[in-house]
């Protein structure tokens, strides 16, 4: 079946939640007019009947709420469109035969956090050796040379440290995301690489976040986008699988 609808309580039916945060006062006898706000919204946004189930007070300018409610609207499944894995996934040992079959030297990774972007859960969880859901991380892998610049990296500083470290594929986790700040590092960051590098001599550009759209590579002027979930292991097969598309590693 291509097209669905939501599920709540019976197939069917229809019913979703939703939380979202208004600008009104939640507190004491204001609480009513400000369910009324929420439930307004919620109407308004296709759901009827819409329920506040939950509401907030998040000091006296803010209030979040939790509203459920059915909606009409049907889902094709059909017209999604999802990118797909197009290259084999690989064991950390197979990633070491590969690199270290072609390159006869170790593959170099500089990556960390661009822009005011303070969080470095995300690229720690992909280059420190203790990894991410049960997979080391690629300082674990024999044949990388791993190089973490942390958090808070500009790009001037990201492009000279990866042309010192002769960097094979700079990775960079944005997680900041306010006012699409995740998409103009981005563009930024891609911009000066082709700048300060021939084409045939530019490192792979990697980025991930909670927040990019994997189908975004293109525009965004880089090799790979990756979103939540991305494993280490995912990560390593993919740089051995471009560089042996450019012919530096088989």
């Amino acid at each position: 079946m291509s097209v669905i609808r939501p599920y709540g309580d019976t197939t069917g039916d229809g019913m979703v939640q939703l939380s979202f945060t208004l600008p009104v006062n939640g507190e004491g006898q204001n609480l009513k007019l400000a369910e009324g706000a929420a439930a307004q919204l919620a109407q308004k946004m296709g759901m009827d009947p819409a329920l506040v189930v939950h509401a907030k007070p998040m000091g006296p300018d803010f209030t979040f709420f939790v509203v459920y409610g059915r909606v009409h609207h049907l889902v094709d499944t059909s017209a999604v469109t999802v990118v797909e894995r197009d290259y084999p996934l690989l064991t950390p040992k197979e990633v070491n035969a590969a690199v270290k079959r072609a390159l006869r030297r170790r593959l170099v990774v500089v990556g960390g956090c661009i822009g005011t972007d303070a969080h470095t859960v995300g690229i720690d969880a992909i280059l420190n050796i203790k990894g991410f859901a049960g997979e080391k991380g690629l300082e674990y892998y024999r044949e990388l040379k791993v190089v973490n610049l942390g958090a808070q990296v500009s790009v001037p500083q990201l492009v000279e440290r990866a042309r010192a470290e002769k960097a094979d594929a700079v990775l960079v986790s944005q997680v900041v995301t306010q006012r699409d700040a995740h998409l103009l590092n981005t563009r930024e960051m891609s911009a000066a690489f082709r700048e300060a590098y021939p084409s045939d001599r530019r490192p792979l550009l990697v980025v991930g976040g909670p927040r990019f759209d994997e189908s975004m590579a293109v525009e965004l002027g880089v090799d790979r986008v990756f979103v939540r979930g991305t494993t280490p292991a995912e990560v390593a097969s993919f740089l051995v699988h471009r560089l042996a598309r450019k012919g530096v590693a088989a």
